[in-house]
Parts: C-alpha cells; sequence; structure tokens
C-alpha cells in the first residue's frame, strides 16, 4: 500500500466510526421505544388472530347447490325479499336452497297424495302444500325469532343505559350487549357494532338494524339514538323511558291476549271440530265416509269445506288481533 493511500484509509475508518456512534447515539433509542410500544400493544390486543386465505371483512353470502340462481335472485325484488326473510328467520341459507327444497317437497307430497287419494286434484294440492311448506316455515321461525328479540329489547336497552351511564361510549355499549345479552339480540348488535366498525356510518348501521329486524320498538330506538346524536341529550335516561315504555306495551300486549284468548280457542275448536268428527266417522261407518272421497258430489263438499274452514280460521284470528 503505497503511503498516499494510507491516511485516505484511516480517515474513512475513524468518519466511518464517529458516523455510526453518531447514528447509534441518534436512532438506537427511538427504536427501542418504538420496539416497546410494539410489543405492549401486541400484549394488550391478545393473540394474533389468524386470517384464512380468502377471507374478507365484507359480507359473505352463503353459497347455496345453485349459485348462478342465488346471484339471479339477488338481483331481483322477489329474491331480495326471500334473503331478508332468510335472514330474519335466523337460518344459514340460500334462496336456491330454499326454491329447491320447495321443488323437492312439492313433488314428494303430490305423490303421496296421489297414492293416497287416486285423484287428480290430489297432485295440484299435494304439489301446492309441498312447495308452500319451506315458506311456512320460513315465517314461522321469524315470527318466533322477532317475539324472542321483542321480550329481550327492554333487557337490551337497560344493558345500554347502564354501560352509558358508567362512562362508556355508545359504541362500546353496542359491543358489550353484543356479547352479554341472549340470542337473537346479541348476533343483531353484533352485526350492528361490526358494520359501524368496519368504517359504515352509525346512522346507516342502525338503520340496517331497523330493516333486520322490523319492529316498532327498534324503530323507536333508533330514531330515539339518532335524533340524540343530532340535538344532544341525557342518552341514558332516553333508553330508561324506552325500556319502560316497552315493558308496559307487553303489560297491554298481554292483557288483551287474556281477553281475546275466548275467541282463539273458539277458532281452534271449528278448525280441529270437522277433522276430528271425520276421522271418528270413517272408524263408525267407513261406506259413508268412502261415499265422499269416491263420489264428485262429495269430493266437491270436501273442497268447499276445507276452503271454508281456512277462510273462517283465518277470519277468526283477524278478528282477534289487536294491534298494541
Amino acid at each position: 500500500m503505497t503511503p498516499v493511500l494510507l491516511p485516505l484509509f484511516v480517515f474513512l475508518a475513524a468518519a466511518g466510526v464517529v458516523l455510526g456512534i453518531y447514528a447509534g447515539v441518534t436512532y438506537l433509542p427511538a427504536a427501542f421505544a418504538s420496539r416497546r410500544i410494539e410489543q405492549r400493544i401486541r400484549d394488550a390486543a391478545g393473540p394474533p388472530v389468524t386470517i384464512e386465505p380468502g377471507s374478507s371483512v365484507l359480507k359473505q353470502q352463503v353459497e347455496g347447490p345453485l349459485p348462478r340462481l342465488d346471484q339471479f335472485l339477488a338481483k331481483t325484488v322477489k329474491g331480495s325479499g326471500l334473503a331478508r326473510l332468510i335472514e330474519q328467520a335466523g337460518l344459514r341459507l340460500s334462496p336456491s336452497s330454499v326454491l329447491l327444497a320447495s321443488l323437492l317437497l312439492g313433488v314428494v307430497c303430490s305423490v303421496i297424495l296421489d297414492v293416497a287419494i287416486r285423484q287428480t286434484w290430489a297432485m295440484l294440492v299435494g304439489a301446492g302444500i309441498g312447495f308452500a311448506s319451506p315458506f311456512f316455515f320460513l315465517r314461522h321461525r321469524r315470527t318466533a325469532r322477532l317475539k324472542r328479540f321483542e321480550e329481550q329489547f327492554p333487557e337490551a336497552l337497560d344493558m345500554l343505559s347502564r354501560a352509558i351511564r358508567a362512562g362508556h361510549a355508545f359504541t362500546t355499549a353496542m359491543s358489550m350487549v353484543a356479547e352479554e345479552a341472549p340470542d337473537p339480540v346479541s348476533p343483531e348488535f353484533r352485526k350492528s357494532f361490526d358494520e359501524q366498525n368496519f368504517g359504515l356510518p352509525l346512522k346507516d348501521a342502525l338503520n340496517n338494524l331497523a330493516v333486520r329486524v322490523p319492529l316498532l320498538d327498534v324503530r323507536f330506538f333508533v330514531t330515539a339514538v339518532l335524533i340524540q346524536r343530532e340535538t344532544g341529550g341525557n342518552l341514558s335516561e332516553i333508553l330508561d323511558n324506552l325500556a319502560h315504555v316497552v315493558r308496559e306495551r307487553f303489560k297491554i300486549l298481554r292483557q288483551v291476549r287474556v281477553y281475546t284468548a275466548h275467541g282463539r280457542l273458539t277458532g281452534y275448536v271449528l278448525l280441529g271440530l270437522p277433522a276430528a268428527l271425520a276421522v271418528a266417522l270413517s272408524f263408525i261407518n267407513p261406506d259413508l265416509m268412502n261415499l265422499l272421497f269416491r263420489d264428485r258430489m262429495g269430493q266437491q263438499m270436501l273442497t268447499g269445506a276445507i276452503v271454508l274452514q281456512i277462510i273462517g280460521y283465518f277470519w277468526i284470528q283477524r278478528v282477534v288481533k289487536i294491534e298494541v
């Protein structure tokens, strides 16, 4: 090494050491502090969440046996209504699976009635009954689920009021209800909390709750919360008053059910008495009952009796149904 290059290498080495010490003094404390903060955040957040391949925060639709049919139904009004009915019933089904089950049940019921009665009209009646059975089942599940939600809703309002009175934010109170309330209140509030947590405005999330749960009390709740957020006021007191109103309405509703019990029981008796009498006559005088099924006039009489019985039952139910 020449004498000229030796001082250059010594200078470069000394400059590197000085710059290294300066960088260590300047950046290492900030790096250590950032690492400590990240460690504290990881400890507070708990164990890491494993994300499945292809997962997303977007809403996932239930895949049915006919995805193309589901896509077509999603663009129609009837298909959207059927999907909303399934969601309100609390079932994880697709519209295509419901339609497929309706068709299968229609075929099975028509074959059974055709073999049992051996009449042309029996196949049509059986196909109609089988095709409509899944939709009646969905409506029954939806009605039962909404009744449970309506009964549990005052407790959820009290829980929200207590959480807000304790100093929590409204969204935090919603997450507490989603974790502690029973089904079906918990999953509905969980959906609303997740929607606003993923960026949807709280107003839209609450309006979606009112759409998923089409109850008057829920609309009152959504309206009260949105008005309070715009004009101010004591939200906990508003929720307490709303819970009191809901409970009082339940008291009146139960009193009405007691007063209309006689009419409802009359409807059940009038609907079941002809069927029970027909079964009894089938054992007492089988030839007389078989004449109703074999003779054309008897078949018309049976059809008219069934239609009139159904009309009478729904008429009585309409009379004794009082909105509160």
